[in-house]
């Protein structure tokens, strides 16, 4: 519980300052432009009742806009995204195999629910590449703990986003952990501005090779969780490769974490790395989730604009 208050104390003394701040920026539009969106996002975060933290880069341009981009945000599920990453690393190194078969026990299945325990309530095989599916698209709590312990733990993942020179993430606890015990969720937590790193070099193949990305990208692409979110508002067909993170909300009516990041295709071709966070906060899910879903649309509308005028000049 001391973890808990240390955090949220934290993260609302970041809040109160970065309002102050109001630190947005879109870096190479207008100074109009610049006071919409941000006066979008700030209007936007207001109805999460608690602390809404993003980051978007535009891959190609390298235009970004980051509000509380430096907040330390519950990851919850998101970190599935660093982990498959691992795994992928782990199979570009031929330490492990897409195809390889592992035997799940059902001492293994530590969650009594979801799609996997639905399907191996008793235990089975399946192959790593099955499990990552269930794990990044289906976001299955007991792939993740198996594919973690495969790995051997939290540590070959850190040393994974060290080696690719990524800071500000930290995943130090399993799902299995997380549920044992309330406080625990704080400790697997990120900067959005983090995120987006990661998610920049994972797009420009930078983080594993072509293969790897391409099946990665393939996997974040059929996510079936969060579709109220980052995708919500989007036209329809928009190509999102994206990975959500949800916690439950306690008996305060608190709820530490609901998320989504990952990589849109825009119109023009080009691509969009972003990340939302709505965390400690006490509005309900409907709520959370449209947070995310018009921060989303607000800065795919900015991009839209800013590529009509640069193309209006030719």
């Amino acid at each position: 519980m001391r973890l808990y208050i240390a955090y949220q104390q934290k993260n609302n003394t970041m809040f109160n300052r970065y309002i102050i701040t109001a630190a947005l920026a879109f870096c190479t539009l207008g100074a109009h432009a610049q006071l919409l969106i941000q006066q979008q996002i700030t209007d936007i975060a207001k109805k999460a009742k608690g602390i809404v933290a993003m980051t978007a880069l535009n891959i190609e341009t390298r235009d970004s806009i980051s509000y509380h981009g430096d907040a330390q945000m519950v990851m919850q599920s998101v970190m599935k995204f660093p982990i498959a990453l691992a795994v992928m690393n782990q199979v570009e190194k031929g330490k492990l195999k897409l195809g390889q078969t592992i035997k799940i026990r059902e001492r293994d299945l530590h969650h009594k629910n979801g799609p996997l325990y639905d399907k191996y309530a008793k235990g089975g095989e399946m192959t790593i590449s099955q499990l990552l599916s269930f794990m990044v698209s289906l976001s299955d709590n007991n792939a993740c703990d198996i594919l973690l312990d495969r790995l051997g733990g939290v540590k070959p993942v850190m040393d994974y986003l060290a080696s690719i020179g990524v800071k500000g993430i930290v995943v130090d606890a399993s799902e299995a952990d997380m549920a044992a015990a309330w406080e625990v969720q704080y400790t697997n937590w990120c900067k959005p501005a983090a995120m987006v790193h990661l998610l920049d070099e994972f797009y420009k193949g930078k983080a594993l090779n072509s293969a790897g990305t391409d099946t990665l990208m393939k996997k974040m692409a059929e996510t079936t969780t969060g579709p109220k979110q980052i995708k919500a508002l989007l036209p329809a067909g928009t190509f999102v490769a994206h990975k959500t993170g949800r916690s439950s909300t306690n008996s305060s009516g608190l709820t530490p974490a609901t998320n989504d990041v990952g990589i849109i295709t825009l119109p023009n071709g080009q691509h969009l790395a972003i990340a939302v966070f709505v965390g400690n906060s006490t509005a309900d899910l409907d709520t959370r989730e449209s947070v995310i879903a018009e921060i989303t649309k607000a800065i795919w509308d900015t991009a839209i604009a800013k590529n009509r005028a640069l193309n209006s000049k030719f």
